[in-house]
């Protein structure tokens, strides 16, 4: 695993390199291999690199785009981060209907909704149960909590080591998240992580030894790059 980490000085400039690091990603996948996957990240930090990738001109018909998870509500519900995904990007692109892959929640039950998508995944990877695809690149965040996609602390979806989908749990309401394993099959992981709020935290997943129960993001190792992105915090403590 390469792995890198980047203190940029404002969200300005995080957003800067997170474009350049995503053009350069998606170019060299469409060069390489005819066509780019990309998964999404949901909350606000991502929004803007959203609606800067919206402006360019790209080979959108080679472009397909994944979430890394997602909040168990309708697709226009203000909390859904494909909404979110369309409004500050694909519904501004000629991108083809059908290279736009959201997780479905739509069945009125999660684990339904996660086994559908998962099947779906693994029919456009051409894989089977158990084998994991690589993305080319998966754009992350990180709580406060040391969450990331919606693998939060101490809940069953970090222990699914089988599926590439899997149901999460915050607070007792129901997510759709990609699995640890599948996460780490990426050529290219990219973590966005702003604000101070986030510390404490970022100090526990880079800390040597830690419980990755308490630290999901720990658990985050792809077999490809590793890149993370800070900006409002000091550099992790363990990071040399």
């Amino acid at each position: 695993m390469d792995k890198q980490v980047k203190l940029l000085e404002d969200k300005e400039e995080l957003i800067k390199l997170a474009l350049d690091i995503s053009l350069g990603k998606i170019q060299e996948a469409i060069r390489e291999r005819n066509q780019c996957t990309i998964a999404l990240a949901g909350g606000n930090t991502p929004r803007p690199l959203y609606e800067s990738i919206g402006t360019q001109n790209l080979d959108w018909d080679k472009i397909h785009v994944f979430w890394g998870d997602e909040r168990y509500v309708a697709p226009d519900h203000p909390d859904s981060n494909q909404r979110m995904a369309r409004q500050a990007w694909l519904d501004q692109v000629p991108i083809p209907a059908k290279n736009i892959h959201p997780m479905g929640t739509g069945a009125g039950d999660p684990k339904a909704d996660a086994l559908s998508h998962d099947a779906h995944l693994q029919e456009f990877f051409q894989v089977s149960t158990g084998e994991f695809p690589s993305l080319d690149l998966i754009l992350l965040g990180m709580g406060g909590d040391g969450h990331t996609a919606s693998l939060f602390p101490h809940t069953d979806a970090l222990k699914v080591s089988d599926r590439l989908i899997a149901v999460g749990n915050k607070d007792g309401q129901p997510r759709l998240t990609f699995t640890v394993p599948f996460i780490n099959q990426a050529r290219c992981v990219v973590f966005l992580v702003a604000g101070a709020d986030k510390q404490a935290a970022l100090d526990q997943v880079f800390a040597e030894t830690g419980d990755d129960m308490n630290y999901p993001s720990r658990l985050i190792q792809p077999q490809g790059e590793l890149q993370w992105l800070l900006t409002g915090v000091n550099l992790p403590k363990n990071w040399v």
